[in-house]
């Protein structure tokens, strides 16, 4: 008799979206849903804490495959690899050579040449800076020069000098006059010479046929604060403007698309990351089909994906390897042509050996132990990154629209629109970091309480980076740390300390063990953002033997740590006593007694809705650790 196959749930019936709901809202017991199981993300996106098959039915693109349009799953037919790219400052050609030879035999195979932007270089210093380079195996990349036509001249010129084959030539040369506008104000020439130069580009590496020669640089909306929707509106409406400029001076789409390369920044925010590059993708084949595509090759997004330094922190300065590979694996799963993984020293000094090392080997990890090249698109059929995706789509696609309708981004830039929009993100999420809704691992949240800076930082550590020219035509963009101010109040308290008594937090526990095992904790935590010194203790039986141990004390300050119901009578009796030498704070927030407490004086309180920056700064003023 023959076996019949069996399915593995076949006993079990299917549930309806309709029942898991009728069930949510039965264990809520009344609660709002909205409110408890719906995440609403920085873009304003709602996100269910569900998703099923039926999400997908209204999404277009489900049935379309890899390497074709509109290329949401990725640009290779098989597979996901990607290039492992690590940029070099040329300081000195011979050196940086020897650097790019070196790090070509430990897993390199693209290179990022920053040059230095007021010198000009010749082919015999360019020819020396590839020496022994195979260009037709090597990507590699030019950015911070002016030489843009000349270095396009040099490479074809090289190339041929070497008898490469032209059409497996990779490189890059990052020609963008609209960010430079964006971001210091001004042209390398002005405006209509600019443009035409871009074309000038084009036409001159046209024996080149992988040659980018015109940057997307996206990235600097990413790192100046934008949410994830502005940044693809933003850089969309970029490459948009250059499509229009250069189809307005006779160039073919189909001439102009292949030549661009969008450099993007991903940050923490996992899976809307590797959503957002598939999105990219959809979006920018849609905008380059609307000019008229008559191969839907061209329609391709060329991507090079470096890691955002936006939540990167000179405070606990390893997790920036957690974060750069969280943000990695984001860029990778979304499908980037290429990668650069930012050393974890890079917020705060050169990079070392040691931290140029261990960023390439994070790439090489994920290749080669983790097999991330082996296949194309897996977050394809994902309930929830295709909704993702779908609803960045659609947020995204609606501001783009509205730049266009402004009139592009150079319009939207001279009008303020952008900066504007970008300013009331920054707002946001600063507030946000500020109160810890947006969490800075070691720096807002758990911070490393012995950790101690001895070394001395620049300034500039802890200032946006402002590169507006003097002669600036328009507002620019400004590229800045989240963690920055929290960073800078921390670092002065190391530099009081060098040479006055490290502040001290000193916990006075009291009643119940997991109340104030609890606060203890969270004040804790809450006064090492600032490196102050923390002494907690394991608690007293009375209150007056909490008094008379917080008294003999070599602290500034003393934190209450209990019950609402234990600080009724108490709270009062221990700021009366200690107020004349401590500062006195109360873990929580009693409502019932709050009003009772600040008529006696109190006016310390600290609790999960405080404003953690603010606070910190008005104890900074009160230790007199800067000035009032």
């Amino acid at each position: 008799m023959e076996k019949q196959e069996k399915k593995l749930f076949a006993d079990f019936q299917p549930v309806s979206t309709q029942q898991w709901e009728e069930q949510l809202l039965k264990d809520l017991k009344g609660a709002d849903y909205a409110k408890k199981l719906i995440w609403k993300t920085t873009e304003g996106i709602d996100v269910k804490p569900y998703y099923r098959s039926e999400d997908l039915e209204q999404i277009a693109w489900m049935k379309a495959l890899p390497a074709t349009f509109p290329f949401v799953r990725g640009n290779q037919a098989n597979g996901n690899d990607w290039l492992v790219r690590q940029d070099l400052k040329v300081d000195d050609i011979k050196a940086t050579n020897e650097k790019a030879l070196d790090i070509l035999m430990k897993g390199v195979d693209s290179l990022g040449f920053e040059l230095g932007c007021e010198k000009a270089y010749t082919i015999d210093e360019i020819e020396l800076l590839l020496k022994n380079i195979r260009t037709d195996i090597v990507e590699i990349n030019f950015f911070s020069t002016h030489q843009h036509l000349q270095l396009t001249g040099m490479i074809e010129s090289l190339v041929k000098k070497y008898n490469r084959p032209l059409d497996a030539i990779r490189a890059s040369i990052n020609y963008d006059p609209l960010a430079r506008f964006a971001r210091r104000g001004i042209w390398y020439e002005n405006e209509k010479a600019d443009f035409e130069k871009a074309a000038e580009l084009i036409k001159a590496a046209s024996a080149l046929p992988q040659m980018r020669v015109i940057g997307v640089n996206g990235h600097i909306f990413t790192n100046s604060g934008a949410n994830i929707v502005q940044e693809m509106a933003y850089t969309l409406a970029l490459g948009s403007e250059y499509l229009t400029r250069l189809t307005d001076q006779g160039l073919f789409i189909g001439e102009i698309s292949p030549r661009i390369k969008f450099n993007l920044a991903v940050g923490s925010n996992y899976f809307m990351e590797i959503a957002k590059l598939r999105a990219y993708r959809l979006l920018w084949a849609n905008i380059t089909n609307a000019y008229g595509l008559n191969d839907a090759n061209n329609g391709r997004m060329h991507m090079h994906v470096t890691n955002s330094t936006y939540n990167l922190s000179i405070y606990d300065p390893y997790v920036n390897m957690l974060r750069t590979t969280t943000s990695s694996m984001s860029a990778i799963l979304g499908g980037a042509e290429s990668l650069t993984v930012l050393p974890f020293n890079i917020p705060f000094e050169k990079p070392t050996a040691f931290a140029e090392r261990i960023a390439r080997n994070q790439q090489l990890i994920l290749k080669e132990e983790s097999y991330f090249d082996k296949v194309a698109d897996p977050a394809a059929g994902s309930y929830y990154i295709e909704s993702l995706t779908d609803s960045l789509v659609k947020a995204a696609w609606k501001l783009f629209l509205e730049i266009q309708e402004k009139g592009g981004f150079l319009a939207a830039l001279r009008n303020g629109m952008i900066q504007q929009q970008i300013k009331d993100s920054v707002q946001a999420r600063d507030k946000q970091i500020a109160t810890r809704r947006e969490i800075i691992l070691g720096t807002n949240q758990y911070p490393n309480a012995g950790e101690q800076l001895k070394q001395d930082l620049p300034a500039s550590v802890f200032e946006s980076d402002d590169r507006r020219s003097p002669q600036a035509e328009i507002e620019t963009i400004v590229t800045y740390r989240g963690a920055q101010a929290f960073e800078q109040l921390r670092y002065q308290t190391d530099l009081y300390s060098r040479n006055n008594k490290r502040p001290t937090v000193w916990m006075l526990t009291y009643g119940n063990l997991a109340m104030r095992k609890a606060r203890a904790g969270f004040a804790s935590s809450f006064f090492a953002c600032a490196g102050y010194q923390i002494v907690d203790n394991t608690g007293f039986d009375t209150i007056e033997q909490g008094i008379e141990a917080a008294k003999a004390s070599q602290t500034e300050i003393i934190v209450l740590c209990s019950t609402d119901e234990a600080y009724e009578g108490t709270a009062i009796k221990a700021f009366e006593a200690l107020r004349e030498t401590k500062i006195v704070v109360l873990a929580g927030y009693p409502t019932a007694l709050v009003d009772e407490l600040k008529a006696a004086g109190m006016q310390h309180f600290i609790h999960v809705k405080s404003n953690l920056l603010q606070t910190i700064q008005s104890f900074q003023q009160a230790l007199g650790i800067v000035n009032q």
